[in-house]
């Protein structure tokens, strides 16, 4: 499989022509386990695209996936986006593996206004595991654990992606947790931000999509980054 190139397909179908241990580490913002009612947010599109899309997103992951995530990295060394719901699953996964945990977040100042009988959606986690011996790198400005910012929407509304995340976190997690001319795995790279930051960094990255519309967006942002 091809360095600094964004496949378009099934992750476990793709994963599978990745070498065991040749990932040093993988970021993902994988489908969020979630109840989501009908209420929407400024995402650039209309109403109905909208909950389609949501509704796609909302069924988490199995854990055949981590297996074969599992297999593709030299040593556990992955951040996985998720839901509250999720968080039980991803710990007992990875922590029955041995593998250490760490908890970080982000914390938007300009949440979606939908708190009907729950508190509102304004922190989205994420999970940190890593395996004996895999070393944290980065400096203090780089290792904080959580993250106080407005929500992205200019991201949404230039790349089209309801759930992007902010490219400097994409960035810092990098910085943290690989070296140069390392492999960063991204099987759910959605509209890019993975490939972006590790170009950014100096990293090499594979990337992975079902929905060819954000391959090709992803691809346009590659592309812009490096001058074509």
């Amino acid at each position: 499989m091809e360095l600094n190139k964004i496949y378009q397909g099934d992750c476990l179908e793709l994963m599978k022509e990745i070498p065991d241990k040749s990932v040093d580490l993988v970021i993902i913002d994988p489908p969020y386990q979630i109840n989501q009612g009908k209420s929407g947010g400024a995402f650039g599109r209309d109403k109905r695209d909208f909950h389609n899309q949501i509704e796609s997103l909302t069924n988490g992951i199995p854990n055949e996936v981590l297996r074969e995530l599992v297999r593709v990295m030299k040593k556990i060394n992955i951040y996985i986006w998720c839901s509250k719901d999720q968080l039980r699953q991803f710990i007992n996964f990875f922590e029955d593996l041995g593998a250490k945990t760490d908890l970080l977040a982000w914390h938007k100042t300009n949440p979606v206004p939908t708190c009907n009988n729950k508190y509102l959606s304004d922190t989205e986690y994420l999970l940190f595991f890593r395996e004996k011996g895999v070393k944290v790198h980065g400096t203090y400005k780089t290792k904080k654990k959580y993250y106080v910012t407005p929500t992205n929407k200019e991201d949404k509304k230039l790349y089209t992606h309801p759930t992007i995340k902010p490219l400097d976190i994409t960035e810092n997690l990098i910085i943290n947790s690989s070296e140069e001319k390392n492999v960063i795995l991204d099987c759910f790279i959605g509209s890019g931000t993975t490939a972006v930051a590790a170009l950014n960094t100096g990293r090499f990255f594979i990337g992975m999509e079902k929905e060819q519309e954000y391959v090709d967006i992803a691809n346009e942002r590659i592309n812009s980054l490096k001058g074509e």
